[in-house]
């Protein structure tokens, strides 16, 4: 029933088991994400570390360039933003903010906006912000406020707006209060517009002391998985990576749903992709003229008169048995609708019974929506605690999308880790394994081959135990991917080069040798015959005509005069293959002109007829 599914899917609402699918997602309202990077440009972020170590303006620029380039890969319409406060010069509209200087309004990223941060980084960095902005007095409610209004000046709808704060002053107004209040006011103005204020605090001497005035500035956890405010500073610059990019990537479920557990007990939860295949993006068609974007356009023709066809008048159709079954596409709706979509509760399994081959397709993760239905994340932890303590696993029956089929799936109790920075690692909540149907299952005749011997198994143990090493999948970057896009990055920077890649699947041969010794050698002297090379091809073995082992030629097959008469009287010697014809020749002296078949016959017809 191939032919069918093209039919029996809607367009607009495919299999989830379609990466697409995985790859999106939605908000609750609709719209694009938005950052404010609000910097402090005081001449404490100049200072330079210990052992010539970047000072912390130099780190945040090479966040704020890591940032923008991540955002041009992955979600280029988002909007991004670069501000600076406590600067000398002052530029923003209308010139309204004393120190307040906006080197970036908000607007998608861009190459241009790469290379001016790029412009910023290092020691003609720091030169080059001290004769643009320089630095002079600190008002964080100006700066607040500047931020205010480059959010309202957006007509866009934003689904998401944050604003993140970098300093290592943790007083910034020198124990003002008047300003202090000023900047908490309208820190409390923004967050009530739903904008969210991040912190990240960098190293200080002395240390820097949240409790001091920013602890009244930044939002709340948002929910359970957000960690909030963090109290220790970032000394390194992959620390304040890890928090900007936990902090400024939002959330996308798949779909939300109930997980019924039974008869009126409900439980909202969200589903999110953990993991989706990155692929390249697909080439824009441009116009060889003027290099405008051209779009294409599918339309259905009459066959016989060449009348444009409308949707209306199309119908589909599939052959059963000889026989075309047509069916109105409303038909096929209310076939392939089974149930409103929702998870439902089966049983519980024991771990042990979930085996690595019944995971046929990507998992992916729930996690409890308590806005959705109250109570959810309550019950939902208690489920989750369960299951991890009986080390059980729950059978539902799930409906992911409207007019989508059944599944049967697993759902595997995670828990929650946190790094030595206190950052998530992974979040609580259920995998959800989808299983195979008894139609998806498949035998397999394996050959049978002689066992390996308890001396070859143990060398090989021997050397297992040399090669492992700690594995994190999120550690290998795809070097097709990586490669892309430093070449787009060189082209659209103006660079000279692109920057080297480093495949990291390659395997560390020497690292590796090292690593095994003599093993190797020593394996393969139990296993393989003497002088077993596996990169040298073997030779094509022939043997001789004696041993009976070399190819035996066919016999050759003679006619007798008298039956070959015979055969030209009845005119029956096409019946004879090509080499007995020939043998015939040969052996009568006739002579031919060609090799072909009827060329053999036309020569003994006309030798030996009457």
């Amino acid at each position: 029933m191939e032919g069918w599914n093209a039919y029996y899917r809607n367009d607009e609402e495919e299999e989830e088991n379609e990466e697409g699918d995985q790859s999106g997602g939605y908000y609750k309202t609709t719209g694009r994400d938005s950052l404010v990077f609000l910097v402090d440009a005081s001449k404490e972020m100049f200072i330079k570390g210990e052992d010539g170590e970047p000072s912390n303006f130099d780190l945040t620029m090479q966040v704020v360039r890591s940032v923008y380039t991540s955002k041009i890969i992955s979600s280029c319409r988002d909007l991004v933003a670069l501000v600076f406060y406590g600067t000398e010069q002052s530029k923003n509209p209308r010139n309204s903010f004393k120190h307040v200087y906006v080197y970036h309004d908000l607007d998608e990223p861009g190459a241009k906006r790469v290379q001016e941060v790029d412009a910023l980084r290092g020691m003609k960095g720091a030169q080059l912000a001290a004769d643009t902005m320089g630095s002079g007095e600190t008002s964080l409610g100006d700066a607040l406020w500047c931020c205010s209004n480059l959010y309202s000046d957006i007509k866009l709808r934003l689904s998401h707006k944050r604003l993140m704060i970098f300093t290592c002053v943790d007083d910034p107004h020198g124990g003002d209060s008047v300003k202090d209040r000023q900047a908490r006011t309208k820190a409390s103005d923004l967050k009530d517009t739903g904008v969210v204020i991040d912190l990240m605090h960098l190293k200080k001497a002395g240390g820097f002391d949240v409790s001091h005035f920013f602890c009244d500035v930044v939002s709340p956890p948002e929910d359970e998985s957000d960690l909030g405010l963090q109290l220790e500073p970032c000394n390194k610059l992959e620390d304040l990576q890890k928090r900007v990019r936990a902090k400024e990537q939002k959330k996308r479920a798949m779909a939300r749903l109930n997980l019924c557990l039974g008869e009126g007990v409900n439980v909202a939860v969200g589903i999110y992709a953990t993991a989706v295949t990155a692929r390249k993006p697909a080439p824009i068609r441009l116009y060889r003229e003027n290099n405008e974007p051209v779009r294409s356009k599918t339309r259905t023709f009459h066959t016989q008169t060449g009348s444009i066809l409308l949707p209306g008048a199309i119908k589909k159709a599939q052959t059963y048995g000889k026989r075309q079954i047509v069916m109105e596409e409303d038909e096929v709706n209310s076939i392939k609708k089974f149930e409103d979509p929702g998870m439902y509760l089966i049983g519980f399994k024991p771990m042990e019974k979930l085996k690595v081959h019944h995971h046929i397709r990507p998992s992916v993760f729930i996690y409890p929506e308590e806005e959705d239905v109250k109570g959810s994340a309550c019950l939902f932890s208690a489920l989750l605690t369960k299951c991890s303590e009986r080390n059980l696993f729950a059978l539902c029956r799930c409906v992911i999308r409207r007019n989508g089929p059944p599944r049967f799936a697993a759902l595997v109790p995670q828990k929650e880790q946190v790094d030595e920075g206190k950052i998530q690692i992974t979040p609580p909540g259920f995998n959800v394994i989808y299983l195979p149907y008894a139609d998806d299952t498949r035998t397999l005749d394996t050959p049978q081959f002689s066992s390996a011997s308890q001396v070859q198994v143990d060398k090989m143990k021997q050397i297992v135990t040399k090669l492992r090493f700690k594995y994190r999948s999120d550690a290998f970057e795809n070097p097709v991917i990586q490669q892309h896009y430093r070449n787009l990055e060189a082209l659209a920077l103006d660079m000279m080069a692109p920057e080297d890649t480093e495949d990291l699947i390659m395997p560390k041969v020497d690292q590796i040798n090292s690593r095994v010794g003599p093993l190797a050698q020593e394996f393969k002297d139990l296993v393989y015959p003497e002088g077993y090379n596996p990169e040298s091809k073997p030779a094509a073995k022939r043997k001789s005509a004696d041993s009976g082992g070399g190819a035996e030629k066919k016999p050759k097959v003679e006619v007798s005069e008298d039956e070959l008469k015979a055969h030209v009287q009845k005119g029956t010697l096409g019946k004879l293959t090509v080499p007995v014809l020939k043998e015939a020749c040969k052996q009568y002296g006739v002579r031919t002109t060609g090799t072909k078949k009827q060329e053999l016959i036309d020569a003994l017809t006309a030798q030996l007829g009457p």
